[in-house]
């Protein structure tokens, strides 16, 4: 696929992705952060994402098993993208910072159980 410019609100973050199977893999999660988030995610592979603009301006959250990495806009908040913990081999990325996409047209879109996520089974 070809590669898709994404930013934040404010532009200080400017991404270029490659999306794995295009807008076909935008998913909500339901997990605690997700949930309060509410972003359209698609997968993008580890080789996927090149930051062109404000890698210094990017802040990284993290919790829990520390596997999910989720990156904002530090001036304005903005989630553009995370490893996610379902599988810490991809990327998901905010479907609502890439250029010429309104997540309202994806609808409906899939949910991920984030809640009972594997991960998080006392073993």
């Amino acid at each position: 696929m070809t590669p898709t410019k994404a930013t934040c609100h404010c532009g200080a973050v400017e991404l270029r992705v490659t999306l794995s199977d295009g807008l076909h893999s935008a998913r909500r999660c339901d997990c605690s952060y997700c949930r309060r988030r509410g972003a359209v995610a698609v997968s993008a592979p580890l080789d996927g994402i090149r930051i062109v603009r404000g890698a210094d301006n990017l802040a990284l959250y993290t919790w829990g098993t520390g596997t999910a990495k989720h990156w904002f806009c530090k001036t304005c908040g903005i989630y553009t993208h995370h490893q996610r913990r379902s599988n810490p081999n991809e990327f998901g990325v905010n479907a609502g910072c890439l250029d010429g996409v309104n997540p309202r047209d994806l609808d409906p879109v899939a949910w991920s159980d984030g809640v009972n996520h594997p991960s998080d089974r006392k073993r």
